[in-house]
């Protein structure tokens, strides 16, 4: 871990649906600035709950929930939006407008600095304008600029997602399943880029993770969830796939 500033807290993060789903039963979990974090369990651990709160999309029954240093819980209107802006998400399905340009989709990143609607390409400041082909050139689609989203493929797709996502200048960016849905060869490149462009930014990035061997190879510390309780919560390097796929045995389990 790094000795970084806390830029995720939550204390006793409790999260119920319906009379007896317990997606959090009292998660505590710090993640510090600079920390690329792997949350690894089971479907049901609670993985994509957790991540739901870190910027207000789910509110918590109890407990508390910080987000580089606002509290998330009674966050509300204009500071919930500020808050927002300050977060990057990469979602599994990507989230792109198929019938707009990667151009397009990448400037919709900056829709919370610049003011008033856009319509088309031109009507942005040339310096937005610039920033996203520069990010475009990060993830190298540059050649792809003014090509309709919808016609990449998956792995293109999730790279243009990045670029909007870094164009929003975050300070944490929350991934949940990047590279669930592309074949092993895509999504090990893909979270090269992810990993990378991360590092690169100094940024902060919570992913959750079915894949273990993804995990592994790039991310430093990974958190494991079964239930809705942190059973794991460790440097990568001290841990290996065997002692992982503990999260994942059909009885309970408590990883030593």
């Amino acid at each position: 871990m790094t000795g970084g500033l806390p830029v995720v807290e939550t204390r006793g993060l409790v999260k119920t649906f319906g009379d007896d789903v317990r997606a959090c039963a009292g998660i505590d979990l710090t993640v510090r600035q600079g920390e690329i974090v792997a949350l690894l369990g089971p479907s049901g651990s609670g993985k994509s709950t957790l991540l739901r709160h870190l910027n207000g999309l789910t509110r918590p029954d109890s407990g508390d929930v910080r987000v580089l240093g606002v509290d998330v819980v009674t966050a509300k209107g204009a500071a919930l939006r500020a808050l927002r802006r300050r977060v990057g998400v990469v979602f599994q399905q990507f989230n792109l407008v198929g019938r707009l340009t990667v151009m397009e989709n990448v400037l919709n990143g900056a829709l919370g600095r610049v003011r008033g609607p856009r319509y088309g390409i031109v009507t942005w400041p040339k310096s937005v304008r610039v920033e996203a082909f520069e990010h475009l050139d990060r993830v190298g689609l540059a050649d792809r600029a003014y090509q309709r989203a919808g016609s990449l493929s998956g792995g293109q797709q999730q790279r243009v997602a990045i670029a909007r996502a870094l164009l929003q200048r975050p300070e944490l960016v929350l991934a949940d399943e990047p590279v669930a849905s592309l074949d092993p060869e895509t999504a090990a490149s893909v979270m090269d880029l992810l990993v990378r462009v991360c590092r690169e930014d100094g940024l902060t990035m919570v992913c959750t993770l079915h894949q273990i061997e993804l995990a592994l190879q790039w991310t430093r510390r990974v958190v494991g969830l079964r239930r809705g309780e942190v059973r794991l919560d460790e440097p990568t390097g001290a841990l290996d796939a065997v002692r992982l796929r503990g999260l994942y045995l059909s009885d309970p389990v408590t990883v030593p």
